[in-house]
């Protein structure tokens, strides 16, 4: 959304312009001990007496702003004390890593370092929008793929952070979201068709920064967003349960970072419905070990390497030789997450946002012989429609794309609810106008919505062409400008859809991937990838629902409203804390 927002680059004050509405609550000071003289019990309410003393400057967590009900923007105004590059080098460098080691005469695992609580097992995962932005940056000759192999190299190879730090710490894996992204895919369009409780249309959620904007200011539209978690959050659900069931080891012995387009991803890390408390708890959020733990964006890759001394684009472009690499506990998941065969290659007509709506209209087609899409162009680039035509000729499903909030903002006020009228027998206002508005979203049976213009490639937390790594790169007397910036996305993009002729797929992989997938629809088969979220509902003995779905609720604003008083203050904040009041 904006430029990069970091710990470094702030102090103790906070600007009016992303001012925290909420104060720090504290409870009052305990009283002094009273003499034995006297009978009299005081009580002392916060703010009556003043600290003789100034208070630690206070820290606003991820997870305080997103409880917040103060501001409706995600990530621009958050100070973030967290999830940053220096927090990932302040984790690498404050025990040595867990060690994993086969024993290579029965197979059998081994954990080295559990006696240390410090100690943890460093595993990543990495967006193709990242990938995409990076190899922008690095100029022609290099593709996200190669970029994804930089990647790997930084976290987890010889020359990368293993390189320096306290105790030469790395990630034992590191692994690409879009094997995630597939399973999301499918299970989001089977979502669309099945009689589910959710309302029509039902609204794409893996942008978080506009689940954030709905939690906020548009609760009406929750229920129609659909339940399928983000391929970040299925991801960190996939490592965590997978490895602390395989290995016997507790989820929060596990640190998993993802590598981001977006600083809203971020605050979807912190979500207390993305914990283990839903998968191996209760089933209800809460505060328990989340399942991505830090999420730093593309340019923040290129401040780790600052940190660190490195120069990301002299990495070495090669895979990580095998005998380096650590096999995955469970066999079928290590294919899953590194398959042999060439993973599918984004299509322009799936946009760069993951492709939930083109996968969607390509299944609903595949279940209709004969049927046709026709597209409808919007008002503006980031508004279409399209409409799933049978071969009688009729309309089996029409759904829509709304990317940016300019866009979104009309989206939710053609599916507000008409408000109640107070006079008896009167019509319901806004009933009138919905009855005879042209175009309503209630008409749509599925909208792809992301916050930003252009989708995923134009995240806030990509590189942008004011960089001084691209104006360095286009030469002297460059000037950035809105359209250079579009010129430059223009670029992402094209990356983003490339293609790597150098590392296609064996004959033998081609054909094996072919037998396992003979039900392909838009490059990926749904038997694959039931299959395989059947076992690993079988290893980790966890509901496939409570795994591969979440929730969200409603963030009720209290700016403006009457705010309750001091002995209200003090019972609500003591509950929160567990006193016994």
């Amino acid at each position: 959304m904006s430029a990069i927002l970091s710990a470094d680059d702030l102090n103790d004050f906070i600007s009016p312009g992303v001012a925290c509405i909420k104060p720090v609550e504290t409870l009052p000071a305990a009283p002094e001990p009273p003499n034995g003289s006297e009978l009299e019990h005081e009580v002392v309410i916060d703010g009556q007496h003043s600290s003789p003393t100034a208070g630690a400057p206070a820290q606003i967590s991820l997870t305080d702003c997103l409880a917040c009900s103060g501001c409706v923007t995600s990530a621009e105004a958050v100070l973030v004390s967290l999830q940053s590059h220096n927090e990932l080098l302040n984790v690498l460098d404050q025990a040595p890593a867990l060690q994993i080691r086969r024993d290579e005469a029965d197979g059998t695992i081994k954990i080295e370092g559990l006696e240390n609580p410090d100690s943890k097992l460093f595993v990543a995962s990495v967006s193709p929008q990242t990938r995409a932005s990076l190899a922008a940056a690095a100029g022609p000759g290099i593709n996200k793929r190669g970029v994804g192999r930089m990647i790997a190299q930084l976290l987890a190879g010889r020359d990368g952070l293993r390189a320096g730090g306290k105790w030469n710490n790395a990630f034992t894996w590191v692994t690409d979201t879009a094997t995630a992204r597939d399973a999301c895919l499918v299970l989001g369009a089977e979502e669309a068709i099945s009689d589910t409780k959710i309302a029509k249309p039902i609204l794409s959620s893996s942008c978080p920064g506009w689940v954030c904007y709905a939690e906020k200011t548009h609760p009406y539209v929750l229920p129609h967003i659909s339940k399928i978690k983000s391929p970040q959050a299925l991801m960190g659900t996939l490592l965590k349960t997978s490895l602390s069931r395989t290995l016997g080891i507790s989820p929060d012995r596990i640190w998993h970072l993802a590598v981001m387009p977006c600083f809203d991803k971020k605050l979807e890390a912190s979500r207390e419905e993305l914990t283990d408390s839903v998968w191996n708890g209760n089933g209800r959020p809460g505060s328990g070990v989340r399942d991505v733990d830090c999420v730093i964006t593309s340019k923040e890759v290129l401040m780790l390497t600052e940190s660190r001394g490195i120069d990301f684009f002299s990495l070495s472009k090669e895979s990580i030789p095998a005998p380096s690499r650590v096999p995955f506990p469970d066999p079928i998941i290590q294919e899953f997450l590194f398959p042999s065969h060439q993973s599918r290659e984004a299509v322009p007509a799936a946009g760069t946002s993951g492709g939930n709506l083109y996968f969607t209209l390509q299944y609903i087609a595949s279940r209709h012989p004969g049927s046709r899409i026709e597209t409808t162009r919007g008002r503006n680039v980031d508004v279409a429609e399209f409409s799933v035509i049978s071969e009688s000729g009729d309309r089996v499903f029409k759904a829509a794309r709304y990317y940016g909030f300019r866009n979104i903002q009309n989206l939710v006020r053609k599916l507000k609810p008409a408000r109640p009228s107070r006079m008896p027998g009167a019509r319901s206002v806004g009933a009138a106008r919905k009855a005879s508005a042209k175009s309503s979203g209630s008409e749509y049976d599925y909208v792809e919505v992301m916050a930003c213009p252009g989708g995923c490639t134009n995240g806030g937390g990509q590189i942008k062409v004011d960089d001084p790594l691209v104006i360095g790169r286009k030469g002297a007397g460059f000037q950035p400008g809105p359209q250079e910036q579009k010129q430059w996305l223009a670029e992402v993009d094209e990356a983003y859809f490339s293609a790597d002729e150098s590392d296609l797929q064996s004959g033998e992989s081609a054909e094996k991937f072919s037998r396992e997938g003979g039900d392909l629809i838009g490059g990926i088969s749904t038997t694959y990838i039931r299959d395989n979220l059947a076992h690993w509902n079988s290893i980790t003995g966890i509901e496939l629902d409570r795994l591969a779905t979440t929730s969200y609720r409603e963030v009720i604003s209290d700016v403006g409203k009457s705010k309750p008083n001091d002995t209200e203050r003090v019972v609500q904040i003591a509950s929160k804390i567990g006193g016994g009041w």
